[in-house]
């Protein structure tokens, strides 16, 4: 799928950036192996610690102390940041709980928050409940919905 997201990408003139939590940075990194992928990647942001997320990408420390690095509004703080600091038109971002601890009743592990951030557009939340699965199974199936989150938004906004 990273392959159809960079000739996507390359087709509609659109730059990538991400902003990976839980992922950490295997999503650029996946992109990147695409021979091709300089046209159309920026770059990609590792915010694994709450400091790296304020830091890099801006996302206010009233977010993380209100909902937590695991939420709807830090990814969406997450994208936009990613967004703003980059030379991209789109911007994914990725943020979860990959276990095998870490997990509570209402953030369990398997539970992630993606957003998309497009110049123009509104930003979306995409969330998801990987459920009980293996820290691997988690992050590869995170990395998948990342890549088909951004490839809709290619073809639906370019």
């Amino acid at each position: 799928m990273a392959e159809e997201v960079i000739a996507a990408a390359r087709y509609k003139n659109a730059m990538i950036a991400t902003a990976e939590s839980c992922t950490g940075g295997l999503i650029a990194g996946l992109l990147t192996e695409v021979p091709g992928s300089s046209a159309v990647v920026d770059r990609g942001f590792v915010t694994y610690s709450n400091e790296a997320k304020q830091e890099m990408l801006g996302v206010p420390l009233e977010t993380l102390q209100a909902f937590g690095a695991v939420s709807p509004q830090t990814a969406i703080a997450m994208a936009e940041g990613a967004l703003e600091r980059s030379h991209a038109h789109i911007a994914i971002s990725v943020t979860g709980i990959a276990g095998p601890g870490g997990g509570t009743k209402d953030k369990p592990v398997g539970t992630v928050h993606f957003a998309i951030a497009v110049k123009g557009q509104v930003t979306t939340h995409h969330p998801a409940a990987f459920g009980h699965e293996t820290r691997d199974q988690i992050r590869y199936n995170a990395i998948g919905k990342s890549l088909k989150i951004v490839l809709n938004a290619i073809d639906s906004v370019f």
